[in-house]
């Protein structure tokens, strides 16, 4: 019995708890960047790429994007002026989810992580076949998402966020 005993004292001494952060890595490459309108414009400050059933979402702030050639790249920090979150869901999600008035009630939201640190970084250029086409290269860098628990996850694969196009 003693024997026993020290076993189990012994196996809960050595395990080890790695919480419920399930993530490893996030990745939206092969995801396009989606919106609600029908075309985007200097306003439109929510983004969203879905794969399957997870979904990665920009909020950007107001006023940052610019019919105009940017000649430095312009910075939104995250969390205080833009926003990141990542969202898994119990099944594929849709643009729906994001649009409608009232979101569809299935799938559900597993976990949500927001973005606390870092930034988006947009670049600027004027389309070569339409001069009043804009091309906004969006870019994350430093982001930290973070759970509930304080556990961060720091291999994130999506620097890259994609590029919208706005009309004059």
């Amino acid at each position: 019995m003693k024997k026993l005993f020290l076993s189990l004292i012994l196996c809960i001494s050595f395990s080890c708890d790695d919480g419920d952060l399930t993530i490893e890595t996030i990745d939206f490459d092969d995801a396009s960047i989606m919106f609600c309108e029908t075309s985007t414009t200097i306003n439109s400050t929510l983004f969203f790429k879905l794969n399957s059933t997870e979904a990665l979402i920009l909020e950007l702030q107001s006023g940052v994007l610019k019919n105009e050639v940017s000649q430095d790249t312009i910075t939104s920090g995250v969390p205080g002026q833009s926003q990141v979150t990542y969202r898994s869901f119990t099944g594929t999600v849709g643009k729906d989810y994001f649009c409608d008035a009232f979101p569809p009630l299935d799938p559900l939201v597993t976990q949500e992580l927001d973005a606390q640190g870092g930034s988006v970084k947009i670049f600027t250029t004027q389309s070569v076949t339409d001069s009043t086409v804009f091309e906004h290269n969006i870019k994350l860098s430093a982001i930290s998402l973070v759970n509930e628990k304080g556990e961060r996850i720091t291999d994130l694969r999506i620097n890259n966020f994609g590029t919208i196009t706005t009309k004059e």
